[in-house]
């Protein structure tokens, strides 16, 4: 993006205008802070727009005032601590969000958190359930015609501003006048104060690991190109941002956007070409971020800043087609509730707009909702998936909201899955040293049958993914098969005329009961390999074909076996999955293919002859022993 040109700068030593024209209602912060009055309730700006200097002087007055509470989101330097990291505040505070400021207090019993998203603190400001009497915000210089911005944090300001019997403003001449729906007027400004020319940066913490990667590395392969997303502050969701690079046309529409979508915007990546709703435009409700993307929004049309409550509407939500939205959990049970805002024992964190966004994006038309987590805690103690949430853990997102689940291990979808669907898939999400014991256990409540068995314990191996075109056909996704695909396979047998199931297992076979399906599914990864052709989307495959191998580990030869269904026949997929197999096979030191097959199936017989390599053909009896030596 071109350099953009600064905003107009006044001369050293003089004062800029609206200085004088405005100077009846200048104070200093302690006076500001003065006009507070005891017992009631202050609502503090958000993030990188918090009000530091007015917050000071009201912690500074002498003496304090008695029973004021002072209401905020999230903050940045709003409770003072001491050297030790302890909380000194003279008030109580009620907080809707529990981060680095405010942590301390919670802990020390000085703040209330409030489980809510703060999407509907709005309303509960505007009927007067959430009281607000002073509202202490941070704002642009005004303009020409009286209009201050709020910048970089417009979220639920707006009904805090309506709201409060008094409004006090710090104006800070460094704050990026961002565009949309973030003006206010000077007139709705009872009080201001002028700070220093320096905003409230954040860099959001470095945190490479291999559990990090992983997961972004998966959340990316969900997303596809002309998706608009919503992503939150967590490290896998600024991660994955990292790892979209080779997207095209992406759009944001996201309660917050921070410096992670600056080298997607510089690149093009980020164009907002196909979004559905306001088409171009990066739509946000707040920013945290450096100086980098504060200068970026300034005065840009490209960034268009929202109340919350606007932004995370579910109408507009649901209308924004392909809407993705990431969002980090700490704690997930089996049956798919999530907790969201409490971490190893304590109050963390908390629900910004997440449940809105996850329903949202869960109704828009090809919207993805994805929950991620890592598998255990920093320690590698604890799981982190486990049959029930522990006490203390509170379910902050139904099961019923939830589509997909992605760990370091791999990805889940849940949506209208049954409860075994959803514990066999969650279970291959934990850790390996967990999944025996939360298999016992899902058991021994009944959610697992006794004869279903824990197979591998390997993490899905998303690099054994093909996408394959057939002439004339729509694309398919060859894939390892999942321990779930016991139900789809199921249905592609059903599909099967009678002389395939035949010849398929050599006897006249009705069904498939749950066993029968797992052993072609549910497999040990090493010798016992199965493939599936899937078409349609990863919500909603429909498998098509089946191939497995297994291994006799004396001799190093594969036995093989095909299911394809009848519109698929004759159209090359047996080939793509008979060259997929082999490719497979022999990266693991398998020497050769085997397969008996009935003389009458022709199709097969002339599908091993054309293999390459050494293919010998021997009449057995009733079955003719097809063995294909790789090369």
């Amino acid at each position: 993006m071109p350099a953009k040109e600064p905003a107009t700068a006044h001369p050293a030593g003089v004062e800029p205008a609206w200085i004088n024209r405005y100077a009846a209602k200048r104070l200093t912060a302690e006076q500001a802070a003065g006009l507070v009055r005891h017992g009631e309730h202050v609502f503090v700006g958000t993030g990188c727009a918090t009000p530091r200097t007015l917050v000071a002087a009201l912690e500074g007055l002498m003496p304090c005032q008695r029973d004021v509470e002072l209401l905020h989101f999230l903050t940045d330097g709003a409770v003072p601590h001491d050297d030790d990291g302890n909380c000194t505040s003279r008030y109580r505070h009620r907080s809707f969000f529990v981060g680095n400021d405010v942590r301390a207090a919670v802990r020390q019993g000085l703040c209330e958190y409030v489980p809510l998203s703060a999407a509907r603190l709005p309303e509960l400001i505007a009927n007067g359930r959430v009281r607000v009497d002073v509202a202490m915000i941070q704002v642009s210089p005004p303009d020409e015609f009286g209009w201050v911005s709020l910048g970089v944090s417009v979220d639920v300001i707006p009904a805090a501003v309506r709201k409060a019997r008094l409004v006090l403003a710090e104006i800070n001449p460094a704050m990026p006048r961002s565009m949309g729906d973030s003006a206010i007027r000077m007139d709705d400004i009872d009080h201001w104060v002028q700070v220093p020319a320096q905003l409230i940066e954040y860099h959001h913490p470095v945190a490479s690991s291999e559990v990090v990667e992983a997961i972004a590395r998966y959340i990316s392969s969900v997303i596809e190109d002309g998706a608009t997303l919503q992503v939150g502050l967590g490290r896998f969701t600024v991660a994955a941002l990292e790892r979209l690079t080779a997207h095209r046309d992406l759009g944001i529409h996201s309660d917050v956007i921070t410096d992670a979508i600056v080298p997607l915007l510089e690149s093009g990546v980020i164009n907002g070409r196909m979004k559905s709703q306001n088409r171009g435009k990066v739509v946000a409700s707040f920013a945290r971020g450096s100086r980098r993307l504060f200068e970026l929004i300034d005065r840009n049309p490209l960034f268009v800043f929202q109340p919350l409550e606007t932004v995370c509407d579910p109408a507009v939500l649901a209308a924004q087609h392909k809407l993705v939205s990431v969002i980090q959990a700490f704690a997930l049970d089996l049956t798919g509730q999530v907790c969201l805002d409490q971490f190893e024992g304590m109050v963390y964190g908390g629900l910004v707009a997440q449940p809105e966004f996850l329903q949202g994006a869960s109704r828009s038309v090809g919207g993805k909702a994805i929950v991620c987590l890592a598998s255990t805690t920093s320690d590698g103690q604890r799981s982190q998936i486990k049959l029930t949430l522990d006490l203390g853990e509170t379910a902050t997102i139904s099961r019923s909201d939830i589509h997909y689940v992605i760990t370091e291990y791999g990805i889940a979808y849940l949506f209208g899955k049954s409860l075994r669907e959803r514990v066999t898939a969650l279970i291959h999400l934990a850790h390996p040293k967990f999944r025996a014991e939360l298999w016992t256990q899902a058991q021994q409540v009944g959610w697992l049958p006794p004869e279903q068995q824990l197979k591998h314990l390997q993490a899905y191996p998303v690099a054994e993914e093909r996408e394959v075109v057939l002439d004339q056909c729509p694309p398919l996704l060859l894939r390892p098969a999942l321990s779930t695909d016991d139900v789809a396979i199921r249905e592609l047998f059903h599909q099967l005329p009678e002389r395939d199931v035949y010849t398929r297992f050599f006897r006249h076979v009705r069904g498939l009961s749950l066993s029968d399906a797992q052993r072609l599914c549910n497999l040990n990864l090493e010798t016992e390999v199965a493939f599936v052709a899937a078409v349609g989307t990863r919500e909603h495959p429909r498998v098509v074909a089946h191939a497995c191998y297994f291994v006799d580990p004396a001799t190093r030869i594969a036995e093989t076996a095909f299911m394809v269904h009848p519109d698929w026949q004759g159209k090359g997929l047996g080939a793509a999955l008979q060259q997929r197999l082999r490719e497979h096979a022999s990266q693991r030191g398998v020497q050769g293919f085997m397969a008996e097959i009935l003389p009458t199936n022709q199709k097969m017989i002339r599908l091993a002859r054309a293999s390459t390599g050494k293919v010998q053909v021997v009449p057995e009896g009733d079955v003719v022993r097809v063995t294909t030596m790789f090369e």
